[in-house]
């Protein structure tokens, strides 16, 4: 071979090689829970990149992400922990760790997953390299009885929080020292915590009760980790319906300095202040809401809604707290995503086997991908999100 064919061929290799590379940043996920697979999606150009199969129960699946958003933690409905190559598009790890789980954190530096379970209620923690185990919290309550878990997060200071719901209480794990975890136990928060959320800063750990109208606040920043009783009362003097889906607490909205909150068993949006966490104002809503979701700009709050009104999308205007739309995507809405910077959401509607992409700004329809029985849409930008 001459030297200039030689070039010639090393130029070529090069490009070849360049038009392979592919960074993470727009990239994500979609759960087809019907399958036990997912698609891998890239969100500028709307597409469809590969489909992973092989991940069980995901019937109630939820993701989060390594820190360099090269990998995605899958938690199934079975127990099953899958490790998943996002730019590779395959299973590099999996694990069954428990009968029944019911979703995951990352911590702080990345290095530990844990997973919340329903059978044996407790969280199990994993090292995010090897899917190793590092250590089993049994959630054994103040009455003696082993408890579900669930509202499962990520905190500041390599802890995780979560709440037992059988037994009321919540815990936070300090994994400073992977090899001795430090665990403070909260008693009677509340009757029935069935979900939580931890706001942006990381401060306040919010479980809702389905046992009582009202919420479990703690603050994070104080030594003492003190429960705080908001929103007590909510529905008194209402007749609440019945609750044909929970409400999905991570996907409640911090927005204009205040959080916007689905009311179990009403069809409305409360809204308290944040700081004195007193309730302002309530929002009569479509449904009994499932996702209340604040676009990252915080100007809009997206709602959908629990059976039999799933069909259905509302925007909140958050400046004067009124609904300026109304969407009709399709039947059973069950999740909703925002670009990083906000210009379009996805949503998945799951007996039309397909995912819609709308304009934020303009409501209109921006795209369409086909997908079997979708579920939770996850993009990579949580990989750098307290609580996602």
């Amino acid at each position: 071979m001459t030297w200039n064919k030689l070039i010639v061929a090393i130029a070529l290799l090069t490009l070849s090689a360049c038009a392979q590379i592919r960074a993470t940043g727009d990239l994500g996920l979609i759960i087809e829970r019907g399958t036990g697979s997912l698609q891998i999606i890239e969100t500028t150009t709307r597409t469809s990149l590969a489909r992973v199969t092989g991940l069980g129960d995901l019937s109630h699946a939820s993701a989060v992400y390594s820190r360099d958003e090269r990998y995605a933690y899958i938690f199934g409905r079975d127990g099953g922990l899958t490790k998943v190559d996002m730019l590779g598009q395959k299973i590099v790890a999996r694990t069954l760790q428990a009968g029944n789980s019911i979703g995951g954190a990352i911590s702080q530096d990345g290095k530990l997953v844990a997973v919340s379970n329903y059978k044996p209620g407790g969280v199990r923690i994993f090292d995010a390299d090897t899917l190793e185990p590092v250590a089993d919290i049994p959630a054994i309550g103040a009455d003696g009885e082993r408890s579900k878990t669930v509202g499962l997060v990520d905190a500041p200071g390599q802890r995780f929080v979560f709440s037992l719901y059988d037994a009321g209480e919540t815990w936070i794990v300090d994994m400073s020292n992977r090899d001795k975890p430090a665990i403070t136990k909260l008693r009677d928060v509340g009757k029935l915590p069935y979900d939580g959320l931890i706001t942006p800063d990381g401060r306040w750990y919010i479980a809702g009760l389905f046992g009582e109208d009202g919420m479990a606040m703690v603050d994070l920043w104080q030594s003492d980790y003190a429960v705080r009783r908001i929103l007590d009362g909510y529905g008194r003097g209402e007749k609440a319906m019945p609750v044909y889906k929970m409400p999905h607490l991570e996907g409640w909205a911090m927005a204009d300095g205040h959080a916007f909150m689905p009311a179990i068993g009403h069809h409305e949006v409360l809204v308290a202040k944040e700081g004195s966490w007193k309730e302002v104002d309530r929002i009569a809503v479509h449904g009994q809401p499932v996702f209340v979701m604040a676009r990252p700009d915080g100007r809009q709050i997206w709602v959908n809604f629990a059976f039999p009104d799933n069909d259905t999308i509302q925007v909140i205007d958050v400046p004067t707290r009124q609904i300026i739309k109304t969407l009709k995507p399709g039947p059973a809405v069950l999740h909703m995503e925002f670009t990083p910077r906000g210009e379009e959401v996805w949503l998945s509607v799951r007996d039309d086997n397909r995912v819609i992409i709308y304009d934020t700004a303009t409501f209109q329809e921006k795209g369409r991908l086909p997908v079997q029985k979708p579920s939770g849409i996850f993009f990579t930008a949580r990989a750098h999100r307290i609580g996602l």
